[in-house]
This record gives structure tokens, sequence and C-alpha cells, in this order.
């Protein structure tokens, strides 16, 4: 599946308080997924396969890393669950890096909230405006995110450039020097 959005993470030291902020809008609570996302070595985006209760995807994505709301160019496969995959992968292009993290799931239409808790990175809240099937112009997603960007009373300082994987590769690269 081909898809593409726009999409924000901020580092919040509440997430709580921005859940029930949240739960005023009446989202569609998906439930807590316990993912484990391994990024695998790859020439051109970034190549994920997340592992969840929830969620489990082979996602190739191609994203700018600046602050603010972003666009990724996605293309997503869900899958059953099977080591086989991961061994194949593993084997082929070697693991970068390893993301694990705790991730409360919500969506208010097409767009998607998590409140995230990382191993060795913090909380965070993620929001992206999904657009599946070429329904929304690029302003309208931008201005999802931007309107949950306010909703939440977050500051541009709050923002996060770069992806969890990104911030955990250079994390792990500094303690080898």
């Amino acid at each position: 599946m081909n898809l593409r959005n726009f999409e924000f993470k901020a580092r919040a030291d509440n997430i709580e308080k921005s859940e029930n902020l949240l739960l005023t809008l009446n989202p569609e609570f998906k439930g807590i997924d316990h993912q484990t996302d391994t990024y695998f070595n790859v020439e051109h985006g970034r190549l994920k396969l997340r592992e969840g209760n929830i969620e489990n995807s082979l996602i190739n994505y191609e994203r700018e890393d600046y602050a603010g709301a972003k666009e990724s160019r996605v293309i997503l496969y869900r899958h059953t669950p099977d080591v086989s995959l991961k061994e194949i992968l593993t084997k082929q292009l070697g693991v970068k890096v390893v993301v694990k993290k705790k991730r409360r799931i919500y969506f208010v239409e097409n767009v998607k909230i998590h409140f995230d808790q990382v191993e060795h990175l913090g909380t965070f809240i993620e929001v992206e405006a999904i657009d599946e099937k070429g329904t929304f112009t690029t302003d309208e997603l931008k201005e999802q995110c931007n309107r949950f960007f306010n909703f939440f009373g977050l500051e541009k300082e709050d923002i996060i450039a770069k992806s969890y994987s990104d911030m955990i590769w250079e994390k792990n690269n500094k303690k080898l020097m």
C-alpha cells in the first residue's frame, strides 16, 4: 500500500496530560502497542520491520529531517508476524538500529496520534495526517498537523527533527567513542 502523510514528532514531558486533552475530542482508541522497530541498512530512505501486538508491517519510507510537519512517502506492507521475514532481512541487509517503544494509538478521522514511551529516549507525541487514497491536498494534511500542534500547546523547541532510529543510532555511536 502506497500512502502519503504529514507528521511531526515532539518531546513531551507529560504525555498523560496531553492524552487527557485528546480524550475531549472522543478519539478512536486502537490500543497500547509494544513495538520493536528494526531498521535495516539501505542506500535510500529507511526500511524498518515493525513488530507489535497491534501493528506488524514492513515499512519503506523517505522523509527529510527538519523540525516541523514534514511529508513522508511510504510503502507499507502489512504482514502476519513471522520470524523468517526478520531473519531474511537481517541476513541480506544487516541491522542498523532497533527502537523499542510502548505506544498508545488513537485516531481522529484520518489523523493518527501516538503517545510514545521510547526506550532510552523518553516520551513523545507523534501526529500523522494520513492520506491513503489521494483525497487530501498537501495543504490540508499540513493544516491537520498544525491544528494538533496548537491543540496540544506544543512549542517549536519541543519538535524533534530526526527519527527515533537516528536518535538511538547517534546515542549508541557516542557511547563507542
